[in-house]
């Protein structure tokens, strides 16, 4: 590699950390961020791809359900500090046991989560983690992750020209790989754990027990213990996360102490 090209390379990967050193912090946490998109256009993709969702999947016809996860997110949203997001709460006909929250506000709960949350706080455990993504806007950091991850993939490209094609494919799909396992990987699986930290105080703020945040965790790992080893998966595993929230329990007490009403753990679901 000619010393240009090397230049080239450094100069475009420290600009990408001199950006995440700089550019926006998260709540809760003040960990910075690299954040290259708008968040208008972060709320316009979220609203549309929302009203994707709900003209594609059924909506529960359970209205107890649908009532409770209405009631729980209204809760939430209420000490989320973005009174300007329009917040949406939908129940999904699906055994999906997930659920997701849209820049914006958009939120949606799989019935299949319903019964691993037991009650009212477990289901708040689930949404104030969504709610917390939208909140940390995560969708736009990965957004942005990736393209500095494509930039520098196309410099590494152009800088490898000199060389044969199968040193070069060598080259990029070790990259590839790297950048993955490396850096997407973990990336992905902190943006969880931060949900995590900050929906614990969102579900406390808004009166929910939150000692049952780790609870619900442990629940939600005896029920599937098909799972991807955590260096190679999206999120931390059940344990660490039941294990990283029971350390949290101090300070969301505290918070939920200072609910001005206390749920507790809420209707059985």
């Amino acid at each position: 590699m000619t010393m240009r090209r090397r230049q080239m390379l450094s100069h475009t990967i420290g600009w990408g950390c001199g950006c995440l050193m700089g550019c926006r912090s998260a709540p809760y946490t003040g960990r910075s961020q690299l954040m290259l998109i708008p968040e208008s256009q972060e709320l316009a993709l979220g609203e549309d791809a929302y009203q994707e969702v709900l003209r594609t999947e059924p909506l529960s016809k359970n209205g107890a359900w649908q009532a409770l996860v209405q009631r729980t997110g209204e809760r939430i949203a209420a000490v989320s500090g973005r009174t300007d997001y329009h917040w949406q709460f939908q129940l999904l006909a699906s055994e999906q046991q997930n659920a997701f929250c849209l820049p914006g506000g958009k939120v949606a709960v799989y019935e299949g989560i319903m019964p691993i949350c037991q009650n009212e706080a477990g289901l708040a455990v689930v949404m104030s983690h969504e709610v917390a993504h939208a909140l940390a806007r995560h969708g736009g950091e990965r957004m942005s992750q990736q393209a500095g991850v494509q930039t520098v993939s196309g410099v590494l490209g152009y800088a490898m020209k000199g060389y044969s094609p199968v040193t070069r494919d060598l080259v990029m799909r070790a990259y590839g790989a790297g950048t993955q396992v490396g850096y997407v990987l973990p990336h992905s699986r902190k943006h969880e754990l931060e949900a995590d930290r900050i929906g614990i105080q969102l579900m406390a703020q808004a009166g929910y027990d939150p000692s049952e945040a780790p609870r619900f965790w442990k629940r939600f790992g005896e029920s599937n213990s098909e799972k991807p080893t955590e260096w190679l998966s999206t999120h931390p595993s059940d344990q660490r996360r039941a294990e990283e929230l029971t350390e949290l329990l101090p300070e969301a007490d505290l918070a939920y102490q200072s609910a001005p009403q206390r749920w507790g753990t809420g209707e059985a679901v």
